[in-house]
């Protein structure tokens, strides 16, 4: 075969490729944002989800080999050209890639807990929200070893105290929760405690906090627990929660 017709033989079967290639892509982007969305929205199990997630993945890295071979068949002045693509489709099946392999990273960066509170020798307890649709996890505290993987995972999360009255810090608190987007489930000023329920973004997963306040020394004494209702590590959403509960808490103004 003459390089002429190698080359002429060559463009149809790159072009297959990079068609392959991106309707592998597009595949794998709708599996990306769909695995959770689907979860969300009751289409399928959130394992199920889970799968989509990992498959998609993989649907993008066979994107990429399949793009790469059909720039490597081109052999006329057009490869150039196809190379760009290559790289642009590479690029962006690698971005998709990247969503499953951080969420996997961070999975195995924390500890593989689903509870998580401020104060872990006394917890705060739920109330209004001891029976949660479709709860798979108890809502008593797991103890001594939940703690310790707490501790060692979330070294920085303890009680807040604010210099106002118990009342006061209830009635922030629960302001707080609900600038947050929380549902609010209880608040209970005499009690001292406010019970709400947040739900992830993506995967629309649903978790319950209370949050507790007791007198202290120049004000009220603020814990807070957050639990997963599914799931037996949470990649460290519900720390990040309470983080971002106690930031805003301190700062709201009285």
């Amino acid at each position: 075969m003459t390089d002429g017709a190698a080359t002429a033989h060559s463009r149809p079967a790159a072009r297959r490729l990079f068609a392959a290639a991106t309707a592998g892509l597009i595949v794998a982007l709708l599996a990306i944002v769909l695995a959770g969305l689907g979860s969300r929205w009751g289409w399928w199990h959130f394992r199920t989800g889970f799968l989509i997630l990992r498959w998609g993945a993989y649907a993008a890295l066979a994107a990429v080999a399949l793009v790469v071979l059909a720039a490597v068949l081109r052999r006329d002045p057009g490869r150039r050209r196809a190379l760009l693509t290559a790289a642009v489709l590479s690029l962006t099946a690698l971005m998709v890639v990247a969503v499953p392999w951080n969420m996997r990273r961070a999975a195995q960066s924390v500890p593989p807990i689903h509870d998580v509170t401020t104060d872990t020798d006394a917890p705060p307890e739920f109330v209004a929200l001891r029976e949660r649709p479709g709860a798979r996890n108890p809502v008593e505290y797991g103890g001594p070893e939940v703690a310790a993987q707490q501790k060692a995972g979330y070294p920085d999360l303890g009680p807040v105290v604010l210099s106002v009255p118990p009342a006061a810090a209830v009635a922030r608190a629960a302001a707080v929760a609900r600038d947050l987007g929380w549902t609010i489930a209880a608040v209970d000023t005499a009690a001292g405690r406010v019970e709400a329920t947040d739900r992830t973004r993506w995967f629309g997963f649903y978790d319950d906090v209370v949050i507790r306040v007791t007198p202290a020394a120049g004000g009220s004494r603020v814990d807070v627990r957050s639990l997963s209702r599914v799931g037996g590590s949470d990649v460290g959403a519900n720390a990040a929660r309470i983080r971002r509960f106690l930031q805003r808490l301190i700062t709201a103004v009285p």
